[in-house]
């Protein structure tokens, strides 16, 4: 889908609400040498991200939009987008849906990591779920983002064992394990 240029490293932008683990994953993975991205822009949807503390660790520009008004604010972020040369867009824990008119603009260059084996467990609390339906495995899953939640083609995926005892806390450390090998992982097989 995203084509790399020549040797130059992929502008990419991350886009978090919460504690930003794949972030900083992601940032030290693109400062290795084999890395085909650079982290260039951090855009929250919340100045109360933990992971906005990465930005000034890192030095990477922030921005932070509180989707009071959707279209408003996906037509800066956009802007913003173009101005930063911005070619590719990772979703990490970003808990807003992007309109379809933002993802037509950027399709085939968003791609996010979700906390399950998709097509099972789209949107949210995917851990419980998992574990209420007693299934044997969970997982996490790198995709492409379309219009339709959690719909777009499979990247790559990760698959863990539930053990018997599992709590959906315990549950969720050993999927954000795997995350975080996961979408460095999908990312260097897209460019590769």
């Amino acid at each position: 889908m995203v084509k790399l240029t020549g040797l130059k490293k992929i502008k990419t932008a991350v886009f978090i609400s919460g504690t930003g683990s794949n972030l900083k994953n992601l940032i030290k993975f693109s400062k290795i040498k084999k890395s085909p991205i650079t982290i260039d822009l951090i855009i929250s949807n919340t100045s109360k991200a933990k992971g906005l503390i990465f930005a000034n660790e890192y030095k990477i520009k922030k921005r932070i939009f509180r989707f009071k008004n959707p279209r408003n604010d996906e037509k800066k972020i956009l802007k913003l987008l173009k101005n930063e040369n911005i070619q590719l867009i990772c979703l990490a824990g970003f808990m807003k849906i992007l309109s379809k008119n933002f993802i037509k603009e950027f399709i085939g260059k968003i791609i996010n990591i979700h906390p399950s084996l998709l097509p099972k467990y789209k949107g949210v609390n995917t851990h419980v779920r998992a574990i209420n339906n007693k299934d044997k495995f969970a997982g996490c899953t790198v995709h492409y983002v379309t219009a339709k939640l959690d719909s777009g083609k499979i990247i790559l995926q990760k698959k863990i064992k539930i053990s018997p005892k599992e709590k959906s806390t315990s549950l969720a450390k050993k999927v954000l394990k795997q995350e975080h090998k996961l979408y460095p992982a999908a990312i260097m097989k897209i460019f590769n």
